[in-house]
C-alpha cells in the first residue's frame, strides 16, 4: 500500500439526466474524508492500531485486501447529506454513521491507499469485518444501532465488539443469510475464530506502546501470536543475536579443541622424548 488513490471530485451531471436518474445525484458530492474528531481514549486507538499493524504484518505481501481504522465509511446518499448538513454546522448533534473503530474488506485491490471508503467507488464493497472498541459514549450505539447497521445494511461476515477497559466485554458475530447476526461462541482459551480472516482473536496480557492491559490480539491457526512490525523487528534481532552467539560459541569451542591438541602434541613430543632418552640411556 505504497501509493495513494487521487482525490476524489464530484462529478458534475447534466441536470436532466440527473431528474431522469436522481440515484446519480450522490457522485456529485464533495465528501469530506475526517471530522477531525479524535477516537475517545488513547487506549482506543492503540488498540485499533495493534490490530491493524499485526493483521498488515501476517498478510504482508498480499494486494487483495484493505484494512483501516477510523476512516470515513459512506454507504447511501442519504447518509452522505446527513453528514454534509452535520458538518456545515459544527454545533449541530452528529448523529449520522461516519465508520467503525476498525475493519476489513477482502478481495478488493489493496495498492494504494484510501482517505475514505465510498461503498459506490469500490464496486459495493462493504466491509467484511468490523470491530468496535466500546467506550461509555458509545457502548449502547456499537451493540444496539451499529450492530443493526452492519447486520440489515452492510451484510458484514463478522462484528466483533471489546471493551479495552473490561477485557470481559468481548463478543463475536457470524452472519447467517438466514436469521441475521449469531453469536460466536469461544473455545476453551476464550478465544474467537474468524474464517473471513482465517485467525484466531483472543486476549492478551502485554504492553503495548508502554501500556500494559489486556488487549485484543490476533493468533494464527495454529495459536501463534500474530506479531506486529515492532515485534517482528525484535524476534529478528533476536535470532541474528542468537545466531552470532552460537557462532561465537563454536569458534570459543574450536578454538579450545585446537588448544587442547596443541597441548596434546606437545604432551606426547615431550613424551617421545623422554622415551628416547631413557632408551639412549640403556645403551
Amino acid at each position: 500500500m505504497s501509493s495513494e488513490r487521487p482525490v476524489r471530485t464530484p462529478i458534475e451531471i447534466d441536470p436532466a439526466l440527473l431528474a431522469a436518474h436522481p440515484e446519480l445525484a450522490v457522485l456529485t458530492l464533495d465528501l469530506p474524508d475526517s471530522d477531525g474528531e479524535p477516537m475517545e481514549n488513547e487506549r482506543e486507538r492503540l488498540q485499533m492500531l495493534l490490530l491493524l499493524d499485526a493483521l498488515e504484518q501476517y498478510w504482508c505481501g498480499r494486494q487483495d485486501f484493505y484494512a483501516a481504522g477510523n476512516m470515513f465509511v459512506y454507504y447511501s446518499a442519504g447518509q452522505a447529506r446527513q453528514i454534509l448538513a452535520e458538518e456545515a454546522e459544527p454545533a449541530r448533534l452528529r448523529r449520522a454513521f461516519r465508520g467503525p473503530d476498525l475493519f476489513v474488506v477482502l478481495n478488493v485491490d489493496s495498492s494504494f491507499r484510501r482517505q475514505k471508503w465510498v461503498v459506490w467507488d469500490e464496486e459495493g464493497h462493504y466491509p467484511d469485518v468490523i470491530f468496535e472498541f466500546l467506550s461509555p459514549s458509545t457502548r449502547r450505539t456499537d451493540q444496539t444501532t451499529k450492530k443493526t447497521l452492519y447486520e440489515q445494511i452492510f451484510k458484514t461476515r463478522e462484528y466483533y465488539w471489546y471493551d479495552p477497559f473490561d477485557p470481559h466485554e468481548f463478543q463475536g458475530w457470524h452472519l447467517d443469510p438466514d436469521n441475521g447476526y449469531q453469536a460466536m461462541t469461544p473455545d476453551v482459551r476464550g478465544w474467537l475464530w474468524s474464517p473471513a480472516l482465517h485467525l484466531w482473536i483472543g486476549r492478551w496480557e502485554g504492553t503495548y506502546h508502554h501500556d500494559p492491559a489486556t488487549w485484543l490480539r490476533l493468533y494464527d491457526p495454529h495459536g501463534r501470536l500474530v506479531l506486529t512490525s515492532q515485534e517482528t523487528a525484535e524476534a529478528a534481532q533476536q535470532r541474528a543475536e542468537t545466531a552470532e552467539q552460537r557462532a561465537e560459541t563454536a569458534e570459543q569451542r574450536a578454538e579450545a579443541e585446537r588448544a587442547r591438541a596443541a597441548a596434546s602434541e606437545a604432551e606426547l613430543a615431550r613424551l617421545q622424548a623422554e622415551l628416547a632418552r631413557l632408551r639412549g640411556e640403556k645403551h
